[in-house]
């Protein structure tokens, strides 16, 4: 299957299993940043799986060219099939696919493509090219809101691989940062952290004054 057959597939899917007025309420949950088709996640994962089943990998390129694809549509769930298609092949993918999912974090950002990308694919990118390190810390230090929240969460799934280093100085560098999102990244990574090294986490929290209230309550939640 090519990749405009694969687009035209998708289309025809989701388009015939629209359903307006659910779509309502699920743009109302968004806050009306986007609109929607009106497809459940559990459906709109069934009809994604059975889009894609092809009888090959694809090759980075048309990793890029169908996610890129999925951003140009203006429904909601096409970003989601294209986050989780990334996600699924980001194995297929070397370091200099972070440009593109650099342009897709940046484009018709929020946090329910943003995580997903954060987790599972800037951080097996990051992880397979210790060289993309030197970018994380670039996006911390940037303006760039959700860039920022990527570099925070790019861990989120490391564990025992955690640079624990890096992690907390993020954390401490945006603990007095003024959006919510990322004072509940910065919650939810060491949260997440806690799991493997809770006594590390305890610890740096107590010697970190500056968290706001909001991260505290987050990171604490397993402690």
């Amino acid at each position: 299957m090519t990749v405009p057959e694969l687009l035209a597939s998708l289309t025809g899917t989701f388009q015939a299993a629209a359903d307006p007025e659910r779509a309502a309420g699920m743009a109302a949950y968004m806050r009306d940043q986007f609109p929607f088709l009106g497809i459940p996640t559990p459906e709109r994962r069934k009809l994604g799986r059975a889009v894609q089943a092809v009888p090959r990998k694809p090759l980075e390129e048309e990793v890029a060219e169908i996610a890129l694809a999925c951003w140009g549509l203006p429904h909601r769930e096409y970003q989601y099939f294209g986050t989780d298609y990334v996600c699924r092949h980001i194995g297929a993918c070397g370091p200099d696919f972070l440009g593109t999912v650099e342009r897709l974090l940046v484009t018709k950002p929020w946090w329910d493509t943003v995580d997903a990308l954060a987790a599972h694919a800037v951080g097996p990118l990051v992880a397979d090219s210790p060289g993309l390190v030197a970018v994380m810390d670039e996006w911390a230090a940037g303006p760039e809101l959700w860039l920022a929240r990527t570099a925070i969460l790019h861990q989120l799934t490391y564990k025992g691989r955690t640079d624990a280093a890096r992690l907390f100085g993020y954390c401490t560098d945006l603990a007095g940062h003024p959006d919510f999102f990322i004072r509940k990244a910065i919650g939810w990574s060491l949260r997440e952290y806690a799991k493997t090294e809770p006594e590390s986490v305890r610890s740096y929290m107590e010697g970190t004054p500056g968290l706001s209230p909001l991260s505290r309550r987050e990171a604490l939640k397993n402690l």
